[in-house]
């Protein structure tokens, strides 16, 4: 046997360690001047994203410039209905013109009542104005607080179709005055109308309601 006493094992060098990170943070821009990958990216979601608001804003924008010049001319004569222009009518309309001009700040309004020839307690009082209004809904479900007293509020408010005019055009009913009466009214960027319906529910006054509109609303 071979005596290896007076041998030694080679010193071993300590092994370095070297922490690689398994995704380097890429800088904003590359050596030579071009934006990174991830810039690129971040670009690419704000340019997105502007571009979803500026259509948005966009579409609105042309919705109000397409309504706000309305006009309101009450007819002589509505869907069989008959414009009242006695004394006693033209002073119970003004009443509900004057709290709806305040409440909504219109600029120019009308006040009115029509007539039902086949029933006379069935007549239509109708006030509204035009102005540039920027929350129409907001606006139709504040001015239904009009016609709140002791007796009640209006009540099952319901959207109904606008109709070609767009906007919106609600209907309830109220109990104010001690008899049941349909409530409706419309409103869009342009143009404010509400009207009570004695003796009839919210889904027969809301037809009514939409060929008033048509008839009296005109847009330049």
């Amino acid at each position: 046997m071979t005596d290896r006493t007076g041998e030694h094992p080679a010193p071993t060098s300590p092994i370095e360690m070297v922490m690689t990170p398994e995704d380097p943070a890429e800088p904003d821009d590359t050596s030579d001047g071009r934006p990174s990958r991830r810039r690129l990216i971040v670009l690419g979601c704000l340019a997105v994203v502007g571009l979803a608001g500026a259509a948005v804003l966009g579409t609105a924008g042309l919705r109000i410039a397409g309504q706000k010049d309305a006009t309101l001319t009450p007819p002589d004569q509505v869907a069989g209905f008959r414009r009242d222009d006695g004394e006693d009518a033209r002073t119970t309309a003004e009443y509900l013109r004057n709290a709806l001009a305040a409440e909504a700040q219109l600029d120019q309004t009308v006040g009115v009542i029509y007539t039902d020839p086949a029933d006379a307690d069935r007549s239509v009082l109708l006030a509204g104005g035009t102005a540039l209004i920027w929350t129409p809904g907001a606006d139709l479900n504040t001015v239904f607080g009009l016609l709140k007293d002791d007796s009640g509020e209006v009540t099952g408010v319901t959207d109904y179709p606008a109709g070609d005019l767009g906007g919106d055009l609600r209907c309830g009913v109220t109990g104010a005055a001690g008899e049941s009466s349909g409530v409706c009214g419309w409103a869009d960027h342009g143009s404010l109308a509400l009207a009570l319906f004695p003796g009839r529910t919210a889904a027969e006054a809301a037809p009514v309601m939409l060929q008033f509109r048509d008839a009296m609303q005109k847009r330049s």
